[in-house]
């Protein structure tokens, strides 16, 4: 449906990510939220995520875990802000094959006139160099197939 737009000004520790989806925002924040329905879009079509937890409320954890083809494993965590249903989450995001290195992420969902919702995620990084290295490891391209994926699976429910 919608174009993904990343926006990653040069010197700064931010980077916004749009795109739009011909949903409405309450199913958009259901999928997104969803325990059951998350391995479905999160993450390369090429990997396996499994659920280890998440537990959706301010102050609930998060896990996710990875596997490709080979079996080898990639996992990431962080700890729920705050969830406003239907149009926000902040979360912290941490992959652990690099400990100590923090995102704060806030999603936002905006119901559009159309009946289609604008998803906004801003991440902010501890400093340029790791918002320079999540941008180099191929953030964008991972996004853009989550997304993609994350559309396909709203178009089926």
């Amino acid at each position: 449906m919608g174009n993904l737009t990343l926006i990653a000004e040069p010197g700064k520790q931010e980077i916004t990510i749009t795109r739009e989806f011909n949903a409405s925002r309450e199913l958009v924040f259901r999928v997104l939220t969803d325990p059951a329905l998350t391995p479905k879009w999160w993450g390369p079509r090429s990997l396996t995520t499994i659920i280890d937890k998440m537990d959706v409320h301010a102050g609930g954890m998060w896990r996710f875990v990875q596997r490709d083809q080979q079996g080898n494993e990639f996992a990431f965590h962080g700890v729920y802000h705050a969830v406003i249903a239907p149009e926000r989450v902040i979360n912290t995001f941490e992959f652990e094959g690099m400990p100590g290195h923090v995102i704060l992420e806030t999603m936002t969902l905006e119901a559009q006139a159309d009946g289609k919702t604008l998803l906004t995620a801003s991440s902010v990084f501890q400093s340029v160099a790791d918002r320079d290295g999540m941008l180099s490891s191929g953030m964008a391209e991972g996004s853009r197939e989550s997304y993609e994926r994350l559309d396909e699976l709203l178009k089926l429910l």
